[in-house]
């Protein structure tokens, strides 16, 4: 049910309350203790420590019960036209063990990406669909894009941040990996230097080229000028031309 046939070197699974639990072999005692609560969701929700963060639907930035690995939990929820009707169900196994393959698809071909902890999904209606929770791992000290550029906030050293988002940009083209969200919320900036990939359960891998990193590209120039022109963030055309060209993709 959990969608992962073979799982891939250090996780394992248990289930528990009619939870089924995929997680890194390291984490699962600590994992199984934040379900005892009902939910890894509820856990983080919950969790003296949380801290709210913005995006598709809630997600909680919270330390497991081992008090030592620092995880983002997000309760997985449809986007688009029909968020409103089929909201947090999927047909199981849900896109959560297709997000951990993912992951570590991209680990594996140099993108920088958060590791997935763990992930959790619970029934729902006959068997037939299911929720899903998913726990990556936290970058400290990582802001997304929407903040680092927010209006009064963005940094002077504004160049290190375009460097280290085309670098993210050309890593994605190398290992074909197109984003069909790729937005500014997305993309966390860590030390000012090193960009990272989030929310990848929608990636697909297309035969690495200059479509994939087009699209990418694309994406993410609309993203920041939808953004500009509601007024969130302080970003130029010039810069946003340098980023595109800097990736190889000229606006």
């Amino acid at each position: 049910m959990t969608g992962v046939s073979s799982l891939p070197n250090g996780y394992t699974r248990f289930e528990t309350a009619g939870a089924e639990v995929v997680t890194l072999a390291v984490c699962a005692d600590s994992v199984r203790q934040a379900m005892s609560v009902g939910s890894l969701h509820a856990y983080a929700e919950t969790h003296p420590a949380s801290r709210e963060l913005r995006g598709r639907g809630k997600a909680y930035a919270v330390p497991l019960p081992d008090g030592t690995t620092h995880v983002v939990v997000r309760h997985s929820q449809h986007g688009g036209m029909l968020a409103s009707v089929t909201g947090d169900r999927f047909l199981a196994p849900t896109r959560a063990p297709h997000e951990l393959n993912v992951a570590l698809q991209l680990a594996a071909s140099g993108v920088a990406t958060p590791d997935v902890v763990a992930f959790a999904t619970y029934p729902d209606w006959f068997g037939v669909f299911r929720r899903a929770d998913v726990a990556t791992r936290e970058i400290v000290g990582g802001r997304d894009l929407t903040s680092v550029l927010a209006v009064g906030s963005r940094p002077r050293d504004i160049a290190s941040v375009i460097a280290a988002t085309c670098a993210l940009l050309r890593a994605l083209e190398s290992a074909g990996a197109r984003h069909p969200d790729l937005n500014l919320g997305n993309v966390l900036i860590a030390g000012g230097a090193h960009a990272f990939v989030i929310d990848v359960d929608r990636v697909v891998f297309e035969s690495p080229g200059r479509s994939v990193g087009r699209a990418n590209v694309r994406r993410l120039v609309r993203s920041a000028r939808k953004l500009r022109t509601a007024g969130r963030i302080d970003v130029a055309d010039a810069e946003l031309g340098a980023l595109a060209a800097s990736a190889g993709h000229p606006l």
